[in-house]
Parts: structure tokens; sequence; C-alpha cells
């Protein structure tokens, strides 16, 4: 009898690792769907002011109001595209008729002119940028892969689009099937608390995307005005990028810089670089520091401070924190997260004295 329980035993627990590497498997291959419902619920959530002021406001019902707000981010993206595209294929076109034997020539060359106005040793630019740790230990294969995702899975980015605009149309219209499935997972006597910390995460992270998009939105504005100054095409689309960009705390902006650097560079191979290049890179150093003072003393901590009503040290740190552990995900997603554990903390460890201290402001 007890060999027979010892085998019933091994048996069952050799099922229950079966299904969890089962459950595991399947998770990953449908790891894209989560990735629409993550988007999916980023716009309702920057939607959920526009569809409560058509249901409050001017009555709509459910139905009416969710789609009204969908077509608005239909819009707002073929806007987007109609901005983007065009710009990418005449690009494509001003690169295929490049002279890389001329450009290196130039670049040398005013490599030369900075080298002797600056008094400093001459770089060979070529050899650096070959020497650099992310250029040897490039995979060359990366760039297929990159290039098979984004334009040889065509289908594949319909197929996405329409999944996130559908998940999005009934996450606007019924949000008491989102509530109706959280409530799934808590105890009879935990529905109401889970129902509490829903909605207030949901006011938070609302209020958090919405002002993350009027951030993109003012340093657009303000990108374009810097980059006016310097006769340089397609203004608004290298603002959009370097705003974009700005979504990644710390790190962003100085891509940002590094790209604004790169396109007033362009523009101006074959100049002097005391007399031309130099004055224009100063005066686009002056004016990207004043928008990035702009926007860290005003406009950031109005959106993290008031969207998410957190203390600044504790964005800092928790953005510090995701970076460590995740990397560039992490401190995109840190400030979200961190509103999260707070709310679910503020709800059912109160008891603490750490969690009253954190969690007052909410």
């Amino acid at each position: 009898m007890k060999p027979k329980i010892i085998a019933l035993g091994i048996i069952k627990a050799l099922a229950i690792v079966a299904g969890v590497v089962l459950l595991f498997w399947i998770l990953y291959k449908i790891k894209a769907i989560f990735l629409y419902i993550g988007i999916a619920a980023v716009i309702s959530l920057i939607g959920r002011p526009v569809i409560l002021f058509l249901k409050n406001k001017l009555k709509f019902n459910k139905t009416l109001a969710a789609f009204i707000t969908l077509l608005k981010v239909i819009a707002v993206f073929a806007g987007l595209l109609w901005i983007f595209v065009p710009i990418i294929v005449e690009e494509s076109q001003n690169i295929s008729e490049i002279d890389f034997e001329g450009v290196k020539t130039d670049l040398n060359e005013l490599n030369i002119q900075a080298s002797d106005y600056l008094g400093v040793e001459q770089i060979d630019i070529i050899e650096a940028i070959k020497r650099t740790e992310y250029v040897r230990n490039f995979d060359t294969e990366l760039v297929p892969s990159f290039i098979d995702i984004f334009f040889g899975n065509l289908g594949g980015a319909v197929v996405g689009f329409f999944s996130v605009m559908f998940i999005s149309f009934f996450l606007l219209k019924d949000e008491t099937m989102v509530v109706q499935t959280v409530t799934a997972f808590a105890r009879e006597e935990n529905e109401l608390r889970f129902v509490k910390v829903f909605n207030k995460t949901k006011e938070l992270l609302s209020r958090y995307f919405l002002g993350l998009t009027f951030q993109m939105l003012v340093l657009t504005v303000f990108y374009s005005v810097l980059l006016l100054f310097f006769d340089i095409k397609n203004v608004l689309a290298i603002a959009m990028i370097c705003a974009f960009l700005n979504v990644v705390p710390y790190l962003g902006p100085i891509i940002g810089y590094v790209v604004m650097i790169l396109v007033i560079t362009s523009n101006n191979l074959g100049a002097d670089f005391s007399s031309q290049l130099l004055p224009q890179l100063v005066y686009l150093s002056i004016g990207y520091a004043i928008v990035q003072l702009f926007d860290n003393l005003i406009t950031q901590p109005v959106i993290f401070g008031k969207s998410v009503r957190s203390h600044p040290l504790e964005i800092f740190l928790s953005i510090l924190i995701g970076g460590f552990i995740f990397g560039v995900v992490g401190m995109i997603l840190a400030v979200p997260t961190y509103t999260v554990i707070k709310v679910v903390s503020k709800e059912f460890f109160s008891e603490y004295k750490i969690v009253k201290r954190l969690t007052q402001n909410l």
C-alpha cells in the first residue's frame, strides 16, 4: 500500500510540474497578446477623460462615447503616420544618393579643424567608433531581424493594430468588465477593497499617462522652435522623435541631445568648424539646456508629483531601482508600477507606519 501511495504522489508531483511548464510555455507563446492588452490599457487610460466628458457632459451612451474616443485615437495615429511616412520615404531616397566617401572626407576635415581649434590630439573618428564596446559586440543579425519585425511582418502589424483597437474599444465601453475580472481573484469579503484599489489606480495612471502625453506635446513645441533657428528640414518630425525619447527618464534627454547634434552636424558637412559649426552647436546646447530646465523644474514636477501624488525623491529612486533591475524598460515602467504598489499597500497594509507615511497623499 505504501509504495502505491508514494507512486501516486510522484505522479501527482510530475503532473503539477508538467502543468506549470505547459502554462509558462502557453504564456510565452501568447506574449504578444499581453503586449496588445497593455497598449490597449494605456489607450483606455489616456482616453478616459474624453469618454467621461462625452458620457457625463454630453450625455452620450457608452457605445457611442467609446466609438468617438477610439476614432480620436485613430485620427492621432493616422496624423503621426501622415507626418512620418513621407519623411521616412524622403530620407531613404536621400540616403541612397549619399556620397559616403565625401561624407567621410567631410567628417575627417571637421575632426581636424575641431582638434586644431580645441588644441587636442587629433582623433580618428571612424576608428574610435569601431573600437567602442557597443560596435565590437554588435550582432549583425540584429539588423535583418529588426527590419523583418518592422517591415517584413506587415500582416502581423495589421493584426496587432486591429487587436489593440478592438480591446481598447471594450475597455473604454465597459469598465465593469475589468472590475469583474479583478474581483474574480478576490475573496468575497475583500471585493470592495479590490474595487477601491482598481478605481484609485485607474484614476492615478490615467492622469499620469495624460500628463506624459502633454509633456511630449510641450517638448515637441519647444524643440521645434529651437530647431527652426538652424534651417533644418523636417523640424517637426525630429522634434517629435526627441520628445518621444524623453519618455525614457534621464537617458532619453541625453539621446535626444545627441540626435540633435548629429542632425546639426550632418546639415553642416563641409562647413568651417570654428566659424560655422561650433557656434551652432553652442546655441543648440544653450537652447536644449533651457528646455530641459523648464521640463525638469516645471513640467515634470506637475506630471509626476500631482498626477501620481508622489514626492520627486520617491520618483527618482523608483526610476533608479527600475533601471538597475530591468534596464530601460524598468525605467519607463517604474512610475506606473510604483503607483500601483502604493495604492495596494495603502488599502491592504495601512497598519504599517512606513506605508502610512508614503501613502498619506493618496
